[in-house]
C-alpha cells in the first residue's frame, strides 16, 4: 500500500514554527492532516502521523536528528505509527483509554494512563478527552515565536481551530458535525487550565491560533456554552 501511495503521492516538509517541521502528503490522502515533529535537545517528538513515509520524509527527519518517540492525539491518527516507528527506532505513546482502537500490536506501544504524562525536556502529553476518551494534546513550553513566547499546545483536533484562526471548537463527530456536550467542554478546559500557551498548533496546515491562544480557548467555550445551552 505504502509504494502505491508513494507513486503519485508525496509529502510537502515545511517550517510551522522555529523548531516545528509539518508533514503532509500532497494531493491530500484521507483527511489531510499533516503530523509535526518537535524538535527537541534531547530527543524529537513526532506529534501525530501520517500514512506515507517514503525515502525523502526519511532523509529530512534523519537530517534534524530522527525521531525518539511518536504521540497520537486520538485514533484517527493511528494510519501507519508504527512503520514510522520501525524505521526510525521509536516507541509510540498512547492513551490506554484509546487501547480498543490499536489494530495493530506492536512492542513499541506504549500505553499510559491518568491524566498527563511528562516527557523529556518538559514536553507534557495532557488526557482532554473529547470525541475520544483518551484525546490527548501535547504541551510544549519550548515554543518560540517572538519575545515573551509562553509555549504552545499542540491539539490535532481535540481543540478544533477554526477558520479566522481566532477562535476554536470541539466536536464529538466532525463528519456528524454533533457538538460535545458541557462536561465534555469542562474536562477539557480543565485538564489544560494548568498549562501556560501563547500558541496552538492544529492537525492542518495553517490551523494555527498564533497570540492569545489561552484567552482563545476560554472565549470560544464561553461562546460555545452560551448557544448550545440557548
Amino acid at each position: 500500500m505504502l509504494k502505491r501511495l508513494a507513486t503519485d503521492h508525496q509529502n510537502r516538509i515545511e517550517e510551522e514554527a522555529p523548531q516545528l517541521l509539518g508533514i503532509g502528503t500532497e494531493p491530500e490522502f484521507a483527511i489531510g492532516q499533516r503530523a509535526l515533529l518537535v524538535q527537541s535537545p534531547t530527543g524529537n517528538l513526532l506529534w501525530d502521523c501520517i500514512t506515507l513515509l517514503d525515502d525523502r520524509t526519511i532523509a529530512e527527519v534523519n537530517a534534524r536528528g530522527g525521531i525518539r518517540a511518536i504521540a497520537i492525539s486520538h485514533p484517527h491518527y493511528y494510519t501507519t505509527m508504527v512503520e514510522w516507528a520501525e524505521r526510525f527506532d521509536a516507541r509510540i505513546f498512547l492513551h490506554t483509554a484509546d487501547r480498543e482502537w490499536v489494530m495493530r500490536k506492536s512492542s513499541r506501544v506504549q500505553f499510559w494512563e491518568g491524566e498527563t504524562m511528562r516527557l523529556w525536556d518538559d514536553l507534557t502529553l495532557i488526557n482532554c478527552g473529547g470525541h475520544f476518551e483518551g484525546g490527548t494534546v501535547l504541551h510544549w513550553p519550548a515554543a518560540s515565536r517572538g519575545r515573551g513566547s509562553k509555549g504552545a499546545l499542540l491539539t490535532g483536533d481535540i481543540i478544533q481551530v477554526v477558520q479566522d484562526h481566532r477562535f476554536v471548537s470541539f466536536m464529538r463527530s466532525y463528519p456528524n458535525l454533533i457538538p460535545l456536550g458541557p462536561a465534555a467542554i469542562s474536562h477539557i478546559l480543565k485538564a489544560i487550565e494548568p498549562f501556560p500557551f501563547e500558541q496552538i498548533y492544529g492537525a492542518w496546515w495553517k490551523a494555527n491560533v498564533l497570540s492569545n491562544a489561552k484567552d482563545a480557548v476560554r472565549t470560544s467555550a464561553e461562546r460555545y456554552l452560551h448557544w448550545i445551552s440557548a
